[in-house]
C-alpha cells in the first residue's frame, strides 16, 4: 500500500493495526499527522519496543480508556520485537521466515479480536527496500504478517521529489525559480523530509518575491557546496575570469576541491556523450539521457547543452584528459590544491 492510498483510507476509518515500513520520513510525518488529527491529544500513546515488549504494548491496547472512545498507540522500533540470535536467522520454515514466537502469536491473537476504537501503528524505519537491507526488511514484514495494512515508505525519486517540492512551495505561497528548484532538490539529495523543512524557512524569508539560486545557496544547509555548479557553468561557457572567481570563493569557503573536479568530470563526459550522439538541443539531451535511465532536469540539460556548444569534440576529449591530470595532481604531494585547479582552468579555457 502506498502512503497516498493509506491517507485516503484514514478518511474512511483507521484500521486496527498498521505497519509503516521503510525510511521515508516525510510520508511518515504526514501519516502520523493525519492519524493524530482523528483523536484527542490525551488519547495518543507512544511506545518503544527497544524499551518494552510487544506483549506489554498489546496489554495497553486491550486496556479500555475512561477518557477517550478512540486511541492511537504509536509504536517505535518495531524491528526490536524480532527474535534475536542464531535461531532468528537460521531457523524457521526454510524460506527465510523467522520462527514463530510468543510475541508474534500474541499479536496474531490480538488482531483476531482487536479492541474497538484502538489504532496500533508499528513504525519499522531501520531497513530500506534494496541490497542487504531488503532481506532484513523481509524478516520484519513476515514477523508482522498478521497486519494486513502495510504502508511502504519508499524514498522519493528525483523527479517525484522535484514535483513535490514545487507543490510545497506553491502551498507555502511563494515562487521558486526553476533553477533554484533544481538546486534545492539536488543540494539536499532529493530528501523530501529535509526539503519540506527548508521550504518552511524559505516561506518566511521570501515575502512577496521569488526565491532564486543565490537565496538557496545562502540559506539552505549543504547548498553552499552548489557553488561548485557555478564553476561547472563558467567553464562550460569558457568564461575563465568567472571560473577563477568561483574558484576563489570555493577556496575561501573551504570546499573540498576534488569534489569540484568530480562534478566537472561528469559535466564534460556527459557533454561528450551528447555531442557524439548528435544531440542538438537541451530537450534532446534530456530525453536521450532519461531513455538511458539517467535522471536529468531541464536546467541540467541546458548546462550540458551550453558545454556542447562551447567545446568541440576534440576539446571535450582534451578537457577530460586535463581533468585526469588535475585529479592526479590533487592526489600527489603538492603545495596547494588551488594551484592545481588554477592550472587546470588556465589550460582548459586559456
Amino acid at each position: 500500500m502506498t502512503p497516498g492510498q493509506f491517507l485516503a483510507q484514514i478518511k474512511r476509518g483507521a484500521p486496527a493495526a498498521t505497519l509503516l515500513l521503510g525510511p521515508e520520513a516525510y510520508e511518515r510525518r504526514r501519516i502520523k499527522k493525519a492519524l493524530l488529527a482523528t483523536v484527542l491529544e490525551t488519547a495518543v500513546t507512544q511506545h518503544d519496543l527497544a524499551e518494552l515488549t510487544l506483549a506489554e504494548v498489546l496489554d495497553d491496547a486491550r486496556a479500555l480508556s475512561l477518557f477517550a472512545a478512540e486511541r492511537v498507540i504509536w509504536v517505535n522500533n518495531a524491528e526490536a520485537a524480532l527474535p534475536k540470535g542464531k535461531s532468528a536467522a537460521d531457523e524457521g520454515d526454510g524460506e527465510g521466515e523467522p520462527p514463530a514466537s510468543g510475541d508474534a502469536a500474541a499479536l496474531g491473537a490480538y488482531l483476531k479480536d482487536p479492541t474497538p476504537g484502538v489504532t496500533l501503528v508499528f513504525e519499522a524505519i531501520r531497513f530500506d527496500f534494496e541490497g542487504e537491507d531488503k532481506r532484513k526488511q523481509d524478516r520484519v514484514r513476515k514477523f508482522y504478517s498478521g497486519i494486513r495494512d502495510v504502508v511502504e515508505l519508499q524514498k522519493y525519486s528525483v523527479q517525484d521529489a522535484r514535483a513535490e517540492t514545487e507543490s510545497l512551495a506553491r502551498k507555502a505561497g511563494f515562487q521558486l525559480a526553476p533553477d533554484a528548484l533544481d538546486l534545492l532538490v539536488e543540494a539536499l539529495g532529493a530528501d523530501i523530509a529535509r526539503i519540506s523543512v527548508e521550504i518552511e524557512k524559505l516561506a518566511l524569508y521570501a515575502g512577496n518575491r521569488a526565491i532564486g539560486v543565490d537565496d538557496i545557496s545562502a540559506l539552505v544547509p549543504d547548498a553552499r557546496a552548489t557553488t561548485i555548479f557555478a564553476l561547472v557553468n563558467a567553464l562550460g561557457r569558457r568564461d575563465r575570469a568567472r571560473a577563477l572567481g568561483v574558484l576563489d570563493t570555493l577556496t575561501r569557503e573551504g570546499e573540498y576541491l576534488p569534489l569540484a573536479l568530480a562534478f566537472l568530470s561528469t559535466q564534460f563526459r556527459t557533454a561528450l556523450v551528447a555531442r557524439e550522439a548528435g544531440l542538438k538541443s537541451s530537450q534532446q539531451i534530456q530525453s536521450h539521457f532519461q531513455r538511458m535511465g539517467v535522471p536529468m532536469w531541464g536546467s541540467r540539460a541546458e548546462q550540458v547543452y551550453q558545454t556542447v556548444t562551447k567545446f568541440s569534440k576534440p576539446q571535450l576529449e582534451r578537457a577530460i584528459g586535463l581533468i585526469y591530470q588535475a585529479d592526479k595532481g590533487l592526489r600527489d604531494a603538492r603545495p596547494d590544491d588551488r594551484i592545481v585547479m588554477e592550472q587546470f582552468i588556465t589550460q582548459l579555457v586559456g
